[in-house]
């Protein structure tokens, strides 16, 4: 019996991918079928990085292709392609940088900075080149989670390299400074040395720039958006009254300024005691899922009040890379997947597609 590519492509329109919820077909996924007599091979290209899921992909789309009678073997290859995507408008992006996502609170003391250092090593982990840089130019706290002691070199005498902790590329001017020296800048200052620490780094082929923002709605966060290329950004709450109010005017100001929000992660979500084993919201419950729905927009993910997630962030090593089999760390693999399939339904950016014109004077 032959096999045709109409079957395959039929049977793919049909099998569902489990982070993006879309089938593999519509979504143009699906490239280089071959038939060799009733032997077909195929190759999926999906948008996000996806080392937790390309095994469940391959066995999804080979259960289905089963099915097709008198197919014989079946061999499936799974990658992904992550490209640069569109930012606020008059902005372009930064060579080295293909996406830039912001992690932001509206006030301080949710974990926003636990957060965004966990969100940039499950993006590592699950197979994508991550850059973080902290912009809390005032209280920069990602040097000490990620267990950097170590100052950025430069080998050329202009630009800074990036120092690597964990796989992934950082920078913060915690590490151009003494630990206990104060920041005592005005805004200016301190919008300036935001510009200086993203542009004068090299950084290296990077798909996605966490961008580690200071509490608050100020200077720092009207900087990022008229001034540095932003494809998205996240809030960071805890299910209580009082962040889920200043949550709320951080999501407005990005409106404001025309950065798409990505979603919302519920931090401190629940808690469990580790003596008896009871569950119980010590901050309220649904709050973050009440925002998305008031506002639109996506629930990215609930993570508990563990313990577990302050020691591993206070000696540097956090939970992702601390514990990378255990629940804490596949919540935020999870998470990542689906901010990477936010910023991949995203416009993609086609800047550099576009002969630059040059006008001469005879």
């Amino acid at each position: 019996m032959t096999i045709s590519e109409q079957q395959i492509q039929s049977t793919l329109q049909h099998v569902i991918d489990p982070t993006t919820g879309k089938d593999y077909l519509s979504t143009g996924s699906a490239h280089n079928i071959q038939i060799k007599g009733n032997h077909v091979s195929l190759e999926i290209e999906v948008g996000y990085p996806a080392n937790s899921v390309k095994h469940d992909i391959q066995q999804r789309i080979v259960t289905a292709l089963q099915a097709i009678p008198g197919i014989g073997q079946i061999n499936v290859t799974v990658s992904s392609k992550i490209v640069p995507h569109g930012v606020q408008s008059g902005v372009k992006l930064i060579s080295g940088i293909k996406n830039i996502i912001a992690v932001a609170s509206g006030k301080g003391g949710v974990g926003k900075s636990a957060t965004a250092v966990n969100l940039a090593l499950a993006l590592s982990a699950e197979g994508a080149s991550v850059g973080i840089l902290d912009a809390d130019i005032y209280g920069p706290s990602q040097p000490q989670m990620l267990g950097i002691t170590k100052q950025p070199e430069s080998l050329d005498g202009k630009s800074m390299e990036p120092v690597i902790a964990h796989g992934i590329q950082a920078m913060s001017i915690g590490l151009l400074i003494d630990v206990e020296t104060p920041m005592v800048w005005r805004g200016p200052m301190v919008t300036q040395a935001l510009q200086q620490l993203l542009r004068d780094t090299h950084w290296k082929d990077v798909d996605y720039l966490v961008v580690d923002l200071p509490p608050g709605t100020g200077d720092i966060q009207l900087t990022l958006a008229q001034k540095i290329p932003v494809t998205g950004a996240i809030i960071v709450t805890t299910p209580q009254d009082i962040a889920l109010l200043d949550a709320r005017k951080g999501l407005k100001m990005f409106e404001k300024v025309g950065i798409p929000i990505l979603g919302v992660i519920e931090n401190m979500s629940t808690h469990t005691c580790s003596n008896c084993g009871h569950t119980e919201h010590i901050f309220g419950t649904g709050g973050g899922e009440k925002m998305c729905k008031d506002y639109e927009i996506d629930f990215l993910g609930a993570l508990p009040l563990d313990i577990k997630i302050r020691e591993q962030t206070d000696i540097g090593v956090p939970s992702v890379v601390a514990d990378p089999e255990g629940e804490i760390a596949a919540t935020y693999r999870r998470i990542a997947r689906k901010v990477a399939v936010k910023v991949a339904e995203s416009v993609e950016d086609h800047s550099e597609l576009f002969a630059k014109i040059v006008m001469e004077d005879d």
